[in-house]
């Protein structure tokens, strides 16, 4: 990310443009992209002047469900947002999309890093997004010790922010890990008898696929 936020400017910069990237048929208000990128709401404004000046990204009006209480009943509303989407006829955009999204999009090192710190992790695997693979059933899995569960929900939204795209993950408990293992559980299988790499391996009960 240090080099690609030298390059186009500004760190948030590149999470918004991967954002608009990776969801190139979805519109988004200012505040939809501030708490998906993880960034102010002036930052976003700046940002977003400069991508839409450089005619990569357009305006689009678009319809919101929202809910809202009335006494005892909560209802549901149509409202009328204004955002932004992805321009497709932007003339730099298959050159941009493989700058910024056929790339390393995290380094593992903070990805293992970041994971450390919400219990004794033994098993990173990457895979789907990670490895440019939409046909992965998930794009990370995690397993470990005394996990918990809601810091790695904190991780994984920043990840996110980073990458500009929802994470598919699976995690689990060191025990249930080799137990799924055992039984070739389908999902387990499926993650492990396709392209994938080892980020991180305490484990060492079977060679690396990917």
């Amino acid at each position: 990310m240090d080099i690609l936020a030298k390059l186009f400017g500004s760190e948030a910069k590149v999470k918004i443009m991967r954002l608009f990237l990776f969801n190139s048929d979805q519109p988004f208000s200012p505040a939809d992209i501030a708490s998906r990128a993880k960034v102010s709401l002036p930052v976003v404004r700046h940002e977003v002047g400069i991508l839409r000046k450089m005619a990569m990204i357009k305006g689009k009006r678009f319809i919101r469900s929202v809910s809202v209480r009335r006494g005892k009943k909560t209802v549901i509303k149509r409202k009328k947002e204004g955002g932004w989407l992805l321009n497709p006829n932007f003339p730099y955009l298959p050159a941009i999309r493989n700058l910024l999204i056929n790339t390393v999009l995290v380094k593992h090192s903070d990805i293992i890093r970041r994971l450390n710190t919400i219990g004794r992790i033994k098993l990173i695997i990457l895979s789907g997004v990670f490895i440019q693979d939409e046909d992965s059933r998930v794009d990370l899995l995690v397993v470990g010790d005394a996990i918990r569960f809601g810091a790695l929900e904190g991780v994984i939204r920043i990840i996110e922010s980073e990458i500009g795209k929802e994470l598919r993950y699976a995690a689990f408990e060191t025990p249930d890990f080799k137990y799924r293992l055992g039984i070739y559980d389908k999902l387990i299988r499926d993650i492990l008898d396709y392209p994938h790499i080892k980020a991180l391996d305490r484990i060492g009960i079977f060679p690396t696929l990917g």
